[in-house]
């Protein structure tokens, strides 16, 4: 399969740094089939597009998993599912709906109020999310019926990828975020995945610290995967 290098950019998380990325052929038919192996060598997908950071002078993305049959909760993590036990979770297709589409606005205007993506249209959100070739599924948590969250999720023979989650911003007491991962950790359990890919992580970026709450995490170190 072809690989491209993009130009540089700004970089997401430092601003006075530039980024590359290492993206998979968009046009290739196999790419479906090849995005299972892509995510185990640290690629990550957004919208149609499979890529890994290659950056000029920069290497602080490092790509992590969690093994799903290893995890044990921690105390917080433990209280958060206690604190949400009422709260339901169901997969179902990744379709925008008026209620989906407006949770993700009040998400980003919360988080990203002053940046561009608080401006984000329907089509923004339809060519970020999935695309045509991806196995991509919405996990919906739900409290007596309102939506409270959603998890973007990527679904292979043997892991989830998380591609993206938000949730509602006025409740911030129940850790929405959090409650996620850990309700994803299940449904993978339950369907016999191995692995959660969480993307990402860069050492001592606050951005990044609540992914190292999961533990054991996985790190691509080269080639191969290592405990954190």
């Amino acid at each position: 399969m072809t690989l491209y290098r993009t130009g540089e950019h700004d970089c997401g998380y430092f601003t006075d740094r530039r980024a590359r990325d290492l993206v998979l052929d968009p046009r290739d038919p196999d790419l479906a089939l090849a995005y299972p192996n892509a995510l185990a060598q640290g690629y990550r997908r957004s919208g149609g597009h499979v890529y890994r950071p290659q950056c000029p002078s920069c290497n602080a993305c490092t790509p992590v998993r969690l093994p799903v049959r290893d995890f044990r909760p921690d105390r917080s993590q433990r209280r958060c599912l206690r604190d949400n036990a009422e709260v339901v979770d169901r997969m179902v297709l990744p379709l925008r709906t008026a209620e989906v589409f407006a949770l993700y606005r009040r998400y980003l205007q919360a988080r990203h109020g002053d940046g561009p993506m608080a401006e984000t249209s329907e089509d923004d959100f339809d060519h970020f999310i999935a695309s045509p070739w991806s196995p991509t599924r919405f996990m919906e948590l739900r409290l007596h019926g309102r939506l409270l969250a959603l998890a973007v999720c990527d679904t292979t023979h043997d892991a989830l990828s998380a591609v993206y989650t938000f949730f509602e911003p006025d409740a911030p007491a129940r850790s929405l975020g959090t409650l996620a991962i850990l309700r994803q950790i299940e449904w993978a359990r339950r369907t016999g995945r191995e692995f959660i890919y969480l993307g990402y992580w860069i050492d001592g970026h606050p951005k990044m610290h609540y992914k190292s709450r999961f533990r054991p995490l996985q790190v691509l170190d080269g080639s191969q995967w290592r405990e954190l």
